[in-house]
């Protein structure tokens, strides 16, 4: 699917990172979408995710890191966390009328969170998390999550009950943070939700569900593109 490719300024001393804007028709949703620790915007995985939620009516603002967009060593978390404020804004500025989303898969959904605990992201509703990272696989611990207390938005976690970064921990950690927390297991997927095809009691596609929970969760939870349109004073398309 061909979208638009845009560039937008990360942090003042890292420049530049690319991003690409996938509208389809009558978008209710924006989600800013992240990429995984040792990926890009346009790898298969995150490429999937926004293709699939595209055909669900949700519009995607896929962004790079300043490591990822210069090949480098990850960036100190602090411009990662920076950067997701940047993407938020340009995301807001590429499509104002649409209601707004912000996560990623694994290693940005964390930054994202992180980002919303520290303080609120600008037209943000709430955040969406693909198989979002618990602990380093075999080191069982939900440290990484202390600071999820502090978000106040809703927030959807899609994770596999294969997924060896959460490993049985993801769902007792997403009780703890009540009403304001959604989770949905996908059924014998993995931490790049790869399932065992036989033992798969679904015969829906994995990210076909990603894409219909995260429709019906925004649907559900953050005002529709139309209805906020209306509340905005905007001329509806």
């Amino acid at each position: 699917m061909i979208g638009t490719q845009l560039k937008f300024l990360a942090t003042s001393s890292k420049g530049e990172v690319s991003a690409l804007l996938i509208r389809p028709d009558d978008a209710t949703h924006l989600l800013v979408l992240g990429h995984g620790a040792s990926s890009n915007m346009r790898s298969p995985l995150v490429t999937s995710i926004a293709e699939h939620l595209a055909t669900q009516k949700i519009a995607t603002f896929r962004y790079n890191f300043p490591y990822s967009e210069n090949k480098r060593g990850r960036d100190p978390n602090p411009v990662c966390v920076a950067t997701v404020r940047s993407a938020v804004k340009a995301a807001r500025e590429a499509a104002p009328d649409l209601p707004l989303l912000a996560g990623g898969h694994s290693f940005s959904g964390r930054m994202t969170t992180t980002a919303a605990s520290e303080a609120s992201l600008e037209g943000v509703s709430g955040l969406v998390l693909f198989a979002f990272p618990l602990h380093p696989p075999g080191a069982p611990d939900t440290k990484r999550a202390d600071h999820l207390s502090d978000v106040t938005i809703p927030m959807l976690f899609l994770s596999g009950t294969r997924d060896q970064f959460s490993e049985g921990l993801i769902e007792p950690m997403v009780k703890k943070l009540g009403d304001r927390a959604t989770l949905h297991l996908l059924e014998t997927a993995d931490h790049s939700f790869k399932v065992l095809k036989r033992t798969r009691t679904s015969t829906e596609d994995v990210f076909d569900e990603i894409a219909r929970v995260t429709s019906e969760w925004a649907n559900s939870t953050v005002p529709a593109a139309r209805k906020s349109l209306r509340n905005s004073g905007l001329p509806a398309a």
